[in-house]
């Protein structure tokens, strides 16, 4: 018996957000004196599979077929369904996502197990399984009593500290049964954004809205982020201006994430955008107008012209360096 944690593959290395899952599930699996086993999907690089376990995990199960490399979360859901069997586990971990969901949601049917989402504390176990999740976009948390035999969770990205190791996981082929019906819709293409970090799996994240003013005033927020090694977001009304690519649209209606710190220059703070940056570890948020509604939601406030302040953090960064 052993906690199951499926994590998702990006050209070939596991995830960010998957190993954080890897950490909870590891964590799971102590708690319920149990080990932590992987799932993983398509073609992988062996030694990022192995480094689950410098993140807790004991085994990875590995299913190379190459129908498994693009997404699909009826098969995966299936798949995950017969490695559940197979290691006899009660409890299943996901990292939050699209597919996350998706998957999740399928396999919980197959298997007639619970299922929670938006995961964001370990559970607690006295006496019952109850789990803590963040509701109405982040903006409360209710405590969810799960009482079917197999569990599933998931996770939100910062629901746990994870720490690495050198501990390397034991890598071992799975060959499951793939139907047919599972496959009869297929990925014909595959269009990636052209920014070199992907704002869901990015730690940083450096976003500006309106209070920029334009799309060529952009430079100084770019440096700021280089010098981080950051992501790059945006509002949504500089989103519909096409001041910047629609993929770093953050928000209730864009993208959602929760990187360790979130830096938020010239926007305002609308509740859609909250929605899209409330899971964030620590929050900064600049701007000019001390009432501006995203104070109240940031850890630390600068009040002032971005254009004064972000080249003076930008060189306090590489002073730093």
């Amino acid at each position: 018996m052993s906690v199951l944690i499926f994590v998702e593959l990006d050209n070939g290395s596991v995830k960010k957000t998957s190993l954080e899952a890897v950490a909870y599930g590891a964590e799971v699996a102590k708690m319920t004196g149990t080990t932590a086993t992987v799932l993983a999907l398509g073609k992988a690089d062996i030694s990022s599979l192995e480094q689950a376990g410098a993140f807790g995990a004991s085994k990875v199960l590995h299913a190379s077929d190459d129908k498994l490399t693009h997404e699909n979360s009826l098969a995966y859901a299936d798949v995950l369904a017969q490695a559940v069997k197979q290691e006899d586990s009660k409890i299943i971990i996901l990292a939050k996502s699209g597919l996350g969901d998706a998957v999740a949601a399928r396999a919980s049917a197959k298997l007639k197990a619970g299922i929670v989402s938006g995961v964001t504390e370990l559970p607690v176990i006295n006496g019952g399984f109850t789990v803590k999740r963040s509701i109405f976009t982040g903006k409360a948390f209710s405590n969810v009593e799960i009482k079917s035999d197999i569990k599933i969770l998931v996770v939100k990205k910062n629901a746990i500290e994870a720490i690495e190791s050198s501990e390397k996981a034991t890598v071992e082929t799975f060959s499951p049964v793939l139907r047919d019906q599972d496959f009869q819709a297929s990925v014909g293409t595959i269009e990636k954004a052209s920014s070199e970090l992907s704002l869901t799996e990015a730690d940083i994240i450096v976003s500006g809205g309106r209070g920029m003013k334009g799309p060529e005033n952009w430079q100084p927020l770019l440096d700021l982020a280089k010098a981080l090694g950051a992501a790059t977001g945006c509002s949504k009304p500089v989103s519909d201006l096409d001041w910047r690519p629609h993929h770093e649209h953050i928000g209730q209606t864009g993208i959602k994430v929760a990187p360790n710190l979130y830096i938020a220059c010239g926007i305002s703070g609308a509740i859609q955008h909250l929605a899209g940056v409330n899971g964030s570890k620590y929050i900064v948020v600049i701007n000019k107008d001390p009432e501006a509604p995203f104070f109240k939601a940031a850890d630390y406030g600068i009040v002032g012209d971005v254009f004064d302040i972000l080249p003076k953090l930008t060189k306090a960064v590489e002073d730093l360096k």
